[in-house]
C-alpha cells in the first residue's frame, strides 16, 4: 500500500526520512571504493550499514502486513503474495536480503564482495519517496509500447550496420572485424555518435557505411528521448485541472469528479443539518 504524503505530515517527514537514508546509503558505498576512507571511517560505514539494513528489513515486513489496506491487495494470502512481487516490493527486499545471504549461506568471500554491490539497488527505493520519480515510472508506463517500438527499430539497425561493416572491413581488418558481433561493438559507438576511434574503417566502402550509420544514428538516438519529452509533457499538463468558474465545466486536464462536483456545486451550506 502506498500511502501519499498529501496533507499528510507524518507520511510527508517518513518520505523525507527514507530518502535521506537511501541518500546516505549510495554516498557511503561510493566513498568505500576510496582506500583512505574506508580505512579511516571503516566503523561508521558499518553502522550506516547495519542500522539501515534494519530499517529497510522492517520497512519491507511492515509494507506486506499493511498492503492488504489496498483493495487491489485485499486478500490476507494472495493478496500479501501478489503485492511481494510487484515491483516496489521487489526491489525493497533486494535492498537488504544479499545482507543476510552470508549467514544462511556459506559462500566465497568473491562472491560475497559481489553481494555487496547490491547496496546500490537501495538507490531505485528513491521512486517510492520521489514524486518525481512516481511521474517518470508513469510516463515510461504509458509510453512503453512506443519505447519498444523504438529500441527495436535501433536493434535491426544494429545488426544491419555491424552486418554490412563486417563483409566491408574484415578482410582489411581481421583482427578488429573480425566477426559480426565483434563489429557491434563499432556499431554501437558509431550509432550513439560517441566515436571513440579505437575501431575506425579504412576501406572507401566501410567509411561510406560509416557515414550512413552516423547520420542514422542521430536519428534512431533522437527517437526514445523525443518519447519521453512528449509524454512528460502529457503528464503535467494531464494533472493540470482548470474549472470553469462560470459554469463549472473542466476545461483541461484529467477528470476528476470530486473536484468538479465541488466546484460546480460550491462549498456546503453551513445552515445545513450535517455541514
Amino acid at each position: 500500500m502506498e500511502v501519499s504524503p498529501e496533507g499528510n505530515g507524518a507520511a510527508l517527514r517518513f518520505n523525507y526520512f527514507m530518502t535521506t537514508l537511501i541518500l546516505i546509503n549510495v554516498v557511503a558505498v561510493i566513498l568505500e571504493t576510496v582506500q583512505n576512507i574506508h580505512a579511516m571511517y571503516l566503523f561508521l560505514f558499518s553502522v550506516i550499514d547495519i542500522v539501515s539494513i534494519a530499517i529497510f528489513t522492517v520497512e519491507y515486513f511492515i509494507r506486506i502486513w499493511i498492503c492488504t489496506l489496498n483493495p487491489a491487495y485485499s486478500h490476507p494470502v494472495t493478496g500479501r503474495l501478489r503485492y511481494m512481487v510487484s515491483g516496489y516490493a521487489l526491489i525493497d527486499l533486494l535492498a537488504f536480503l544479499p545482507f543476510y545471504i552470508p549467514f544462511l549461506i556459506p559462500i566465497d568471500l568473491r562472491f560475497l564482495r559481489i553481494l555487496r554491490l547490491f547496496r546500490l539497488i537501495r538507490v531505485l527505493k528513491l521512486g517510492r519517496y520521489s514524486e518525481a520519480m512516481k511521474t517518470f515510472q508513469v510516463v515510461i508506463e504509458k509510453s512503453k509500447e512506443k519505447l519498444i517500438l523504438a529500441l527495436s527499430i535501433l536493434f535491426i539497425v544494429l545488426v544491419l550496420a555491424s552486418s554490412m561493416m563486417y563483409y566491408a572491413e574484415h578482410d582489411a581488418q581481421p583482427e578488429k572485424f573480425a566477426s559480426i558481433p565483434a563489429a557491434m561493438w563499432w556499431a554501437i559507438v558509431t550509432l550513439a555518435t560517441v566515436g571513440y576511434g579505437d575501431i575506425y574503417p579504412i576501406t572507401p566502402l566501410g567509411k561510406v557505411i560509416g557515414g550512413i550509420v552516423v547520420v542514422t544514428g542521430i536519428a534512431i538516438f533522437a527517437l526514445p528521448a523525443a518519447i519521453l519529452s512528449a509524454g512528460f509533457i502529457e503528464e503535467v499538463q494531464d494533472k493540470k485541472v482548470v474549472i470553469c468558474p462560470a459554469c463549472g465545466h473542466r476545461i483541461g486536464g484529467n477528470p476528476d469528479p470530486e473536484k468538479e462536483s465541488e466546484i460546480r456545486e460550491g462549498p456546503p451550506d453551513p445552515k445545513e443539518p450535517g455541514s
